[in-house]
This record gives structure tokens, C-alpha cells and sequence, in this order.
């Protein structure tokens, strides 16, 4: 889940549908432990309930009919603001079990009316059951006899649920929020490839904190803290460092620099696994990845700089031919395979990384003015 933006307007995840399924199943079991004996006729309220009703009906167990209907509060083109009728609704339901299925009940102003509509049609019972429900702004002294899930008085698409006719098809519970940051970006590249050079220059003409996994793990590594020790054991073997471990010390460098106008990751993530846990904490934090910024430079030329960046550099990893090569093949194997998880996202960019030092930083710079 990341943020979505509809219409004008943005939404983080909220809700996850998984979430979602446990409340749905555990609305069925209910109402089936109440009208298994009989068979109801369970009404969805459109448009908002028609996904929350085809999932209720396949976790449901016993007979039941279903219908749909329409609130009906318009004359002309013009909305009277008072529902009349329910469209749609053509089963006599006299001596019936009646539940309505309502997608979210927050004022009560729907309820009411449901309420006022059905008085009349002689049914045995009437039963209203919501997926979500907002106690804070619902005023009425109306019963609600089956809840989903409580939600404080947020406004929530997805679901079914839109906003200005959009945004029922995703399967999650989206909250609206802030227009997120979008200069937080990811400088891309196998060993060698001028990652660290291009992120420095980038910081200050854009003011964007750099964030090197490698700066970081050197840092704990000095420091001799237990994740620099851990981080240590597999760098020395040109290993990349277990997912936990890199996510934990990059989320205490962003948490201590809260007020940035955004950050450039070089380095991270290198797993997809590792890409999901950064976008799920910056989605906490009402920020986004901009994009994913590739530089492409061919292997051999790579090998070469990194063994000559070894003479001087003191990294052991620079200095071993046989090294370098496990570093490549980690790279290739994981971590180049993140291309596929950004293109989805309409995030990647591949950059030409051959050339003079200001020429790459221009190209790097013209991706990033498009964000």
C-alpha cells in the first residue's frame, strides 16, 4: 500500500484489507448465529456497500436472499436533501428478517430515514449492520445491531467508498492527508558507480539530506555498536546486510532529521522487502518516494574503478577481485530486481553514468526538476 492521489486531493493507507476481511467474516458469523434459522433478506445501500456485500454473501453460511437498492432524494436535478424512497426495492418483505448492509454509518442522517422507510413495510424484523461506523459524530438514538469496525471521524475512500465518484476500487481503507513529499529519492547503481559523488552534489542544490547505507553501517562499525558488530561479519564477506538490521539504523537517521525537506537514499533499499518497510515508515510520516534514479554503467568499467578505489580507500572490500565479484552477483541477483518494483509505480528512472562528474550530475538534475 502506498499514497494514492484522487482528483486533487491525496490519501495514505489506513485500513488494510486484510483487516477488512476479518471484520466482513466476523459480521457474517454474527448474523449468522441470529437468522440462521430463517432466511433474511439482507439490502445493500448503493453505490458504497456493493463490495462489502459481495464479500459478506461468500462468508455467509445459510440462506439468505439479497437485493440492492437506491436512496432516492432528488427532484429534477435538484437534491431535496430528504429520502423518500428506495429505488430498486420490488420484494414484498411483509414477515421478513430485513438487514441492512451499510458500508459506513457516521451522522446517522441515512439511518434515520432507512428507519422511516421501512415502518411501513411490515416486516418482522429489521436488523442494520455497517462495516464501518463513526461514534464520534453519530448523534441519533437509533440502533445499530451489528459493527464492524470503530473509526474516528476521518474521511476514508476505498472499498467502495469514493471521493467525487472515484477510488471505490481499491481493495483497502485509504485516510485523507496532506500532499505528501515527493523530494525524497533513491540514487541506484551497482558498487562503484559514483553513487556517493552524485548524492553529495545533489544535496546542496537541492537541500536534501544524504542518507549512505554505507556511511551509516561505517558509522555503527566505529562505534562498535551491536548492529555495527552484526553489520561488520557480513560486509567483510561482501554479503549484504540482513534486511532488519539496515532498516533499523536507516529509520534512527530519518527519525533524527524529521524536518527535512527530503532525502536521498543511496545505498537503500537493496531487497524489495527492504523498499516495502521504507515506504510503509515514510507513509507514516505523510511522505512518498519521489523515484528511484539508476545510474548505468557497464561492469567491467566498475570492476576496474573499484579495485583502483581500493588502493587508497582502506575498504577491504574494494582490494579483493573475488570480493567485488560476490558484491556484483548480489546485485544482480537482489537487489537489481527492485527496477520491476518502482517501474509499477511509474518511479524509475535510468540515468547514462559514463562521462564528467558535472555532465552526470546535469542528467541526474533534470530527472529530479520533473518529480
Amino acid at each position: 500500500m502506498s499514497i494514492i492521489k484522487l482528483h486533487d486531493k491525496f490519501f495514505k493507507p489506513y485500513i488494510s484489507k486484510d483487516i477488512i476481511a476479518e471484520a466482513v467474516k466476523k459480521l457474517a458469523k454474527q448474523i449468522g448465529k441470529d437468522c440462521k434459522n430463517e432466511t433474511p433478506v439482507f439490502i445493500g445501500i448503493l453505490n458504497g456497500s456493493f463490495m462489502f456485500i459481495a464479500d459478506f454473501v461468500r462468508k455467509y453460511k445459510f440462506n439468505c436472499e439479497v437485493s440492492f437498492v437506491k436512496l432516492a432524494s432528488y427532484e429534477g436535478t435538484n437534491s431535496t436533501g430528504n429520502i423518500k424512497e428506495l429505488v430498486g426495492l420490488n420484494q414484498d418483505l411483509e414477515g421478513r428478517t430485513v438487514v441492512i448492509l451499510e458500508d459506513i454509518i457516521d451522522t446517522g442522517n441515512t439511518l434515520q430515514q432507512i428507519y422511516e422507510i421501512f415502518k411501513d413495510k411490515k416486516v418482522k424484523q429489521l436488523k442494520i449492520a455497517t462495516l464501518f461506523y463513526k461514534p464520534d459524530v453519530f448523534k441519533k438514538d437509533l440502533k445499530i445491531d451489528y459493527i464492524g469496525i470503530s473509526i474516528p471521524d476521518v474521511f476514508i475512500v476505498g472499498y467502495g467508498l469514493d471521493y467525487d465518484g472515484i477510488g471505490r476500487n481499491h481493495s483497502s481503507i485509504y485516510q485523507l492527508t496532506t500532499e505528501p513529499k515527493f523530494k525524497n529519492i533513491l540514487l541506484f547503481g551497482p558498487p562503484g558507480v559514483g553513487k556517493g559523488t552524485q548524492a553529495d552534489l545533489l544535496k546542496e542544490k537541492y537541500n536534501l539530506v544524504h542518507i549512505s547505507t554505507g556511511d551509516v553501517f561505517r558509522s555503527h562499525m566505529k562505534k562498535e555498536t551491536k548492529l555495527g558488530k552484526l553489520a561488520k561479519s557480513y560486509i567483510d564477506k561482501g554479503n549484504l546486510v540482513p534486511d532488519e538490521v539496515t532498516i533499523k539504523m536507516l529509520k534512527g537517521v530519518v527519525t533524527k532529521h524529521k524536518n527535512a525537506n527530503g532525502f536521498i537514499f543511496d545505498g537503500f533499499p537493496r531487497t524489495t522487502e527492504q523498499a516495502k518497510a521504507l515506504d510503509l515508515f515514510l507513509e507514516s510520516h505523510g511522505q512518498t518516494i519521489g523515484g528511484m534514479i539508476a545510474l548505468e554503467v557497464p561492469t567491467k568499467l566498475l570492476i576496474a574503478r573499484l579495485l583502483e578505489r581500493g588502493k587508497t580507500s582502506g575498504r577491504v572490500d574494494d582490494q579483493d577481485e573475488n570480493k567485488i565479484l560476490n558484491r556484483f552477483n548480489e546485485y544482480f541477483t537482489k537487489t537489481e530486481i527492485l527496477k520491476d518494483y518502482y517501474k509499477s509505480q511509474n518511479k524509475y528512472f535510468g540515468v547514462n553514468g559514463v562521462g564528467e562528474i558535472s555532465e552526470i550530475t546535469e542528467r541526474l538534475s533534470k530527472v529530479l526538476d520533473n518529480l
